[in-house]
């Protein structure tokens, strides 16, 4: 939905690299010419030859005077390394499971556009190579609109963890064989211990951000250029409510719109985001409840989550026990994270506010209506 380098060892690494270099290439009466050759700066190692010449130091012994120059006997010193092959950094590989669930959602979320958003098992389907021939452009359109709204959700995340040089992996896509979706949408990985609140905040609130930059507009043309019809299997969240009452003001009373490709991608990119911003465990929302309220953010968690599994118990909403058992096991509180005693500025704690009315937006508590 995210092994801490530590910069000081590297620095110290790198400085005794230079304060231990030994150059001498060389006999003592050789040095000023030898001092331009090129060595390898290890420490204790020269070119093979043995080093001699004057070292200035302080001498206790009472024949010589002290702060002299004496003579330093020859020794003999490790063969140069100048000669043998340097490591270099392997270029690197293709990140395989990544492309291949990505190509796998691309496949899943182009099946289920061409059966038109059915409860049928791809593969099982009889009928799945005929609706290819017939409705190809439907399934395209739908996959091309879907991994566009989730890619950029994901880039969002992507983007903001490597500003704040928080590692991050790439998205990993789920892709689901059941054809009303085909798709969970995507994950990525990211070392949120290394965060403090302000980087927490914006990784967590970019991905929703960008994902709905494009899921509103794809949705509002979805129910522009839809076909009205008595009721559709897929519900809509309040903001769908919103806009199809502004959008197509001519529908009569009681009728929506049929599902189509850009209204379903929308659809779902509402989903998504609506899940997703709940101020629960590791969710998006989870990351930008514990950024705005710090360790006293399990409040809300806890809050949240009881008054889900009354809403469960008391409205019937099963469909939802599934995800309430996930998010127990993840953990419903927030782990720790860097700097937790730092607030956040006054805009970010705005931004965090109206950002927590996402899910009220976006949420679908009876997402499916199927017989």
């Amino acid at each position: 939905m995210p092994v801490p380098s530590d910069g000081a060892f590297v620095l110290a690494a790198e400085a005794g690299l230079v304060i231990g270099a030994v150059k001498l290439c060389g006999n003592g009466d050789e040095t000023e010419r030898t001092s331009q050759q090129k060595c390898t700066n290890q420490p204790g190692l020269a070119t093979g030859k043995a080093a001699s010449g004057y070292l200035g130091g302080i001498m206790s012994d009472s024949s010589q005077h002290i702060g002299s120059v004496v003579p330093i006997e020859p020794a003999p010193v490790p063969l140069s390394l100048c000669d043998q092959p340097v490591d270099r950094p392997r270029p690197r590989s293709l990140p395989t499971r990544n492309v291949l669930l990505y190509l796998a959602t691309c496949l899943t979320t182009f099946a289920a556009g061409t059966v038109g958003w059915q409860p049928a098992v791809l593969g099982l389907d009889d009928t799945f190579w005929a609706d290819v021939g017939t409705h190809w452009s439907r399934g395209l359109t739908y996959m091309l609109a879907v991994m566009a709204i989730l890619s950029a959700h994901e880039a969002g995340h992507f983007v903001a963890a490597r500003r704040h040089g928080i590692p991050a992996t790439l998205p990993f896509f789920l892709p689901v064989p059941v054809m009303l979706t085909g798709t969970f949408g995507a994950v990525i990985g990211m070392e949120g211990s290394r965060a403090d609140r302000r980087q927490l905040f914006d990784i967590a609130l970019a991905g929703p951000l960008a994902g709905l930059v494009l899921a509103i507009p794809v949705l509002a043309v979805g129910m522009a250029v839809g076909l009205p019809t008595e009721e559709s299997p897929f519900g809509l969240p309040l903001l769908g409510d919103w806009l199809l009452a502004v959008i197509r003001p001519d529908l009569p009373s009681g009728q929506t719109i049929a599902p189509n490709a850009l209204l379903m991608a929308g659809w779902l990119g509402l989903l998504v985001t609506g899940l997703n911003m709940l101020p629960l465990s590791q969710l998006d929302g989870g990351h930008v409840c514990h950024a705005l309220f710090g360790r006293r953010s399990h409040l809300v968690t806890r809050s949240v989550l009881l008054g889900a599994i009354g809403a469960i118990v008391i409205l019937g909403g099963y469909q939802w026990v599934a995800m309430v058992v996930i998010i127990t096991f993840m953990g419903v509180d927030h782990p720790p994270i860097r700097a937790e005693y730092r607030p956040l500025d006054r805009t970010r704690q705005l931004l965090g506010l109206a950002a927590l009315a996402i899910p009220v937006l976006t949420f679908m508590p009876e997402p499916l209506r199927l017989p």
